[in-house]
């Protein structure tokens, strides 16, 4: 599944705990500490809702595509509306919709894999299979914005590099820009956030009934 910020979380495969090798190197510790407080203000909120786009470069700089979405997270519960596909998850089970095929898979949802959720990569983007370190600080418009660089202790990885652009002062991650090793690019961009909205149970199950042709293939 995507395909939500999913692409890019080829990064953050790992989702382990959130020590290093000593003998690949160390991370910035200025670094950990903002990645910290962005996990912790993370989880400090009972819902969130994150508008985002999707710009994909080719090694050229050309842009080769852009998408818009929308993602819906609630505890374990999350909901992604992209251009042609939903994902959706009660905390039990994954929907996964192709609008182009009218077909939904259904899937288990296993806490104990390393399924990727779009939870995890607000808060354990970090992990012992990455160092990071702290670039630098900027101001965009009214914001300043502190960048830190992840790089993949396994060097087999098909990106080398991963830049996630954090507000200072919100404590919430506005940018994140993977490179791959074969020149592509891909940008995503938080272009608004809620919190702690009221989001109805319905929202994170995906209703056939309102897919009257849709084929269902149940991998349960």
């Amino acid at each position: 599944m995507i395909k939500l910020l999913l692409i890019s979380v080829f990064v953050f495969a790992g989702l382990g705990v959130f020590s290093q090798t000593t003998d690949m190197g160390k991370s910035d510790p200025d670094a950990k500490k903002i990645l910290d407080e962005v996990s912790s203000k993370f989880k400090s909120y009972k819902s969130v809702t994150a508008n985002f786009s999707l710009k994909v470069e080719n090694a050229d700089g050309k842009v080769v595509g852009v998408k818009s979405g929308v993602v819906y997270m609630e505890g374990s519960k999350y909901r992604v509306n992209i251009s042609g596909q939903e994902i959706y998850s009660d905390g039990s089970n994954i929907w996964t919709y192709d609008k182009s095929a009218d077909e939904v898979q259904l899937t288990k949802f296993d806490p104990s894999s390393n399924t990727i959720t779009p939870q995890k990569m607000f808060t354990n983007f970090y992990d012992k299979d990455f160092l990071y370190k702290l670039n630098s600080t900027t101001k965009v418009g009214n914001k300043i914005i502190q960048e830190i660089e992840l790089t993949p202790i396994d060097k087999t990885k098909i990106f080398f590099k991963v830049l996630v652009s954090i507000d200072k002062n919100s404590k919430n991650i506005v940018s994140t820009k993977v490179f791959e090793k074969n020149g592509n690019r891909y940008i995503y961009n938080v272009t608004d956030m809620k919190t702690n909205v009221n989001l109805s149970n319905s929202l994170f199950v995906f209703n056939a009934k309102n897919y009257p042709n849709v084929e269902v293939v149940d991998l349960r």
